[in-house]
């Protein structure tokens, strides 16, 4: 199973404030993907883009929000304490510890990070490589991809508007739908870039690991502050 989440720290409650009423449907949405995700698999493997580049990121590390106003510590391992937490954790890894807690099941996750400039070409090799892990695992491994559509939906967004946002969301909406990996690989990366995609290199690492074969379900997209969050599961 494959889980696609957005990576706004308005996902955690404590984070919300004002935001809350909107955001609560999108926070269902991810905490209903993640427990479907923690019921088949205990061991993820978290992919995001973070701009310190290519790396692996152990289960062993605790995150803090603190960075973004609120000192809520999430270990990418939910059975250990959430203690001397690393102030630097990038956000995807954040955003998947979040995750895993809210199923109260027992999760590690690993982290695999790429930079956001990342080739497709990189992307989809990364996830093949991913997917013959996970087939050669003893035990079942669940993928959670983690990244934002573009921010630039209206004049208020990060990147404010550019009239592109609409349709690249719409096109990446329906690839997770439809689990459409040959779209996903087909993104553009300056076209991305533009609109501040966080999520096109992870998406392109799941186009990789899930080349075909896969029943995809679209549970979530909107964009309610100017950038969109999707939220899908592929089975």
């Amino acid at each position: 199973m494959v889980v696609v989440l957005p990576q706004p720290p308005l996902l955690v409650p404590e984070l919300a404030t004002g935001a809350a009423a909107e955001t609560e449907e999108l926070r269902a949405a991810c905490r209903s993907a993640a427990a479907r995700l923690a019921a088949v698999a205990p061991e993820w493997i978290a992919v995001g883009s973070d701009t310190e580049g290519r790396r692996t990121v152990r289960p062993e590390a605790v995150g803090t929000f603190a960075g973004f106003g609120v000192d809520v510590k999430v270990p990418l391992d939910t059975t250990a304490p959430a203690d001397a937490p690393d102030p630097d954790l990038a956000l995807p890894l954040l955003i998947a510890a979040w995750a895993a807690g809210t199923t109260g099941a027992p999760v590690r996750i690993r982290g695999e990070l790429v930079a956001p400039d990342a080739g497709p070409e990189e992307c989809v090799r990364l996830g093949a490589d991913l997917a013959a892990e996970c087939a050669a695992a003893p035990g079942p491994v669940g993928l959670l991809i983690v990244g934002d559509g573009a921010a630039t939906h209206t004049d208020k967004a990060p990147g404010h508007l550019d009239e592109r946002a609409g349709p690249f969301d719409d096109a990446v909406a329906k690839a997770l739908e439809s689990a459409d990996a040959a779209a996903l690989a087909a993104l553009d990366p300056a076209v991305a870039a533009e609109l501040w995609a966080a999520g096109r290199a992870p998406w392109q690492v799941l186009a990789g690991a899930c080349p075909q074969g896969r029943r995809g379900e679209l549970l979530h997209s909107s964009a309610p502050f100017g950038v969109a969050y999707h939220v899908a599961v592929w089975t």
